[in-house]
């Protein structure tokens, strides 16, 4: 590496032999002498990366101009490790990395360009003025269209700013957020979640393929993947003189008896291929030509190797597959299956979990702890990982997360793909096309980085599409707007988030119990670890309860509501109804109506017996609290016939009356149902019928 600071000053800076790192916890093995100087042009910031999944980063100084390199160096020094100014936070790595390529920009520009008050161009930072750094932001406007990336580049130029009292070579002289200009309106509600969700259509097939793939055809995978590391583990036999061309000769023999053709590539006999079955060197079967000749003009050669492992997975009832092959770049090769089925395991993992990618990542082996009843069956899962969102740990803390049997699943299928070696469920497969083992470097950073997530979850996509249409099947993942959808790992946490709020019909709603996983995960996940992932669900439910309630008064459904708290819900409805037509006369935008709900919530919570029309005094179920501790009804403990801030709309009544009628039904069935069930079924039916007949004379004509 070069030294370019011995070259730009009389003296080397104070900082010269100063690691970068040295205010950073480092990885196990790694001292701190390995680490990067400030004197180097390029500085290795994987030493410090604690996350497993994060790639290593480095900042290159080489790519700002001469002149401007020093000054960048001192403001990522003080990021890193150093003094920072009063009031300042050290950032994470990330963070660092993102605002030198932000800042290479500005300097950039600001080599080239000529002052405002005149000079050559590329003037000290101290002499920048107001309409320098105003023309900055014309140059922003211009060629940047994404309002978050130009507020990236500008908040990387006020560092020059709020750090200038550790800089030495250069530094801003005035605010830029006192030039006219500069700053821009941020038009997105602070705290919305800007992640799209993946769409019902494309959602609803996707995870029921990644079930098949983790429940139905990972056995045979699996099998394929071992019996393959096995043969390429396993060394040639070393035979005696000659024993080597019996074992080919008795191989060959076995395929002429059995009819199966020899292993094929490219049109010709798979050497390799074979000389493993015959646990021998290629050497062997090359002496044995003539005897492969003959047994090819027998019983032919296949179009491509399959590995000898039978297909026992089925689909539709007849086997899924006809055979793995050993050629990576079929879609039907033990390579892309295996990282297909890793892709589905993420994929069911991420969605009824709730975790976060960085927090999947760092499931290990053995991380899955059964959670028994007092019969000793299991009934749900606990899985532990370590938590990095809203820790003070940057190496992450542990937390614990609840998960289904469907996850659990998945959780063992990968402890199963992984060698017995790895560390992480979610390391890079070994042996996979393109990859090289290299024994004399260990990467700290072994886990799949995101991007490498998103790609293989793209690519299952793809191969379920394809798996599809060579086999004549309508079941594939659907386009939307007529492009495929790009997946990324954000999405399954907001999607998550979507179902259980909502809770829609549908083939995936009947196939996984969304409210039952939703009380595990909240009883767990959003208990244990600082998530967000409760106030998620909650903004959801809001939502959809504002949805509702607008529809009510829209349909003046509010107006036919009987019951003790059916006058205050009237009251609070209209309210709600003129602030929402004040913010617009009909709230169509998803925003729009999450700010009203946080804003002026009615507390009018629709149910399917009930709607509770809450107030806290008056409330006879269980006090609790949402995510921002207010007070909220828990519907689990509802008391609809004897709450004084029930109200009910006429469909309320509606699956009262038809409870009443399956009761009778039962009370009147033969034989008798035994005593103790019928005296409760009984005292049901007069509880319900006292609802009824005390609100029948409410109701609305």
């Amino acid at each position: 590496m070069t030294h370019a600071i011995r070259a730009t000053a009389a003296e080397p800076h104070p900082l010269y032999d100063v690691r970068v790192l040295h205010g950073r916890p480092l990885h196990g093995g790694v001292t701190l002498d390995d680490t990067a100087c400030f004197r180097d042009d390029i500085w290795h910031l994987g030493p410090a990366v604690q996350q497993r999944h994060q790639p290593g980063m480095q900042l290159n100084f080489t790519r700002l101009p001469t002149g401007y390199r020093l000054v960048a160096k001192e403001l990522c020094y003080a990021l890193l490790s150093g003094d920072l100014p009063p009031g300042e936070q050290r950032p994470a790595l990330r963070t660092v990395h993102t605002t030198l390529h932000d800042l290479a920009i500005f300097l950039s520009w600001l080599h080239q360009h000529t002052p405002a008050g005149g000079g050559p161009p590329g003037p000290l930072i101290c002499r920048v003025t107001g309409a320098d750094l105003a023309a900055f932001q014309r140059h922003l406007l211009t060629r940047v269209g994404a309002p978050s990336r130009r507020d990236s580049r500008r908040a990387a130029v006020r560092l020059l700013w709020r750090f200038r009292t550790v800089l030495r070579a250069d530094r801003l002289t005035l605010d830029p957020l006192h030039v006219e200009g500069w700053s821009q309106p941020n038009h997105r509600p602070s705290g919305e979640n800007a992640t799209a969700r993946i769409p019902e259509q494309v959602h609803g097939p996707l995870l029921a393929w990644a079930m098949r793939l983790v429940d139905d055809f990972a056995p045979d995978i699996l099998a394929a993947d071992q019996h393959w590391n096995r043969v390429r583990a396993a060394r040639p036999a070393q035979h005696e003189r000659g024993a080597a061309g019996q074992a080919v000769r008795r191989l060959l023999d076995e395929h002429v008896a059995t009819g199966r053709p020899l292993p094929g590539r490219h049109g010709k006999v798979n050497v390799k291929a074979l000389a493993e079955a015959a646990g021998c060197g290629r050497t062997a079967v090359l002496l044995s030509e003539t005897y492969v000749t003959a047994a090819v003009a027998r019983v032919g050669i296949t179009d491509y190797t399959r590995l000898d492992v039978p297909i026992t997975g089925l689909l539709d009832g007849r086997p899924w597959l006809d055979g793995i092959a050993t050629e990576h770049h079929r879609d039907d090769s033990r390579a892309r299956l295996a990282r297909m089925l890793q892709a589905a395991c993420y994929l069911v993992i991420a969605f009824l979990s709730g975790m976060r990618d960085s927090e999947i990542k760092h499931l290990r082996r053995g991380c899955l702890h059964p959670i028994r009843d007092t019969d000793g069956r299991v009934h749900r899962h606990k899985v532990t990982s370590l938590a990095f969102k809203g820790e003070c740990d940057p190496a992450g803390v542990e937390a614990t997360w609840v998960v289904g049997e469907p996850a659990a699943r998945a959780i063992r299928v990968l402890e199963q793909l992984q060698p017995p070696h790895a560390e992480l469920l979610f390391e890079a497969l070994p042996r996979q096309p393109g990859q090289r083992n290299c024994p004399t470097f260990m990467p700290t950073n072994i886990a799949l980085s995101h991007g490498s997530t998103g790609v293989q979850l793209n690519e299952l996509v793809g191969w379920i599409n394809r798996y599809c249409a060579a086999r004549y099947r309508a079941d594939g993942i659907p386009k939307v707007d007529k492009r495929d959808w790009r997946l990324s790992t954000s999405q399954f946490r907001r999607t998550l988030a979507w179902f259980i709020a909502r809770r829609p019909g549908g083939v995936i709603a009947g196939a996984i119990a969304y409210r039952h996983l939703g009380v595990q995960m909240f009883e767990g996940y959003a208990g244990t670890s600082d998530s967000g992932f409760r106030a998620e669900v909650e903004s959801e439910q809001a939502l959809a309860r504002g949805e509702h309630l607008l529809a009510m008064i829209d349909a003046h459904e509010h107006r036919q509501l009987t019951g003790p708290g059916a006058a205050e819900a009237a009251h609070r409805l209209d309210e709600f109804g003129q602030r929402a037509a004040f913010a617009g006369t009909v709230v169509t935008d998803e925003a729009r109506l999450k700010r009203l709900m946080r804003r002026d919530d009615s507390a009018v919570y629709p149910g399917r017996y009930a709607t509770c029309v809450y107030n806290h005094d008056t409330a006879l179920c269980r006090k609790r609290q949402d995510s921002r501790g207010r007070a909220i009804p828990d519907p689990a403990d509802c008391k609809p016939f004897t709450c004084r801030n029930v109200a009910l709309t006429p469909d309320n009544l509606a699956i009262w009356r038809d409870e009443l009628r399956r009761l009778d039904q039962q009370l009147a069935a033969r034989p008798a149902l035994p005593p103790l069930l019928h005296h409760q079924l009984t005292q049901r039916r007069d509880q319900i019928g006292d609802l009824l007949d005390r609100y029948r004379a409410e109701e609305p004509a």
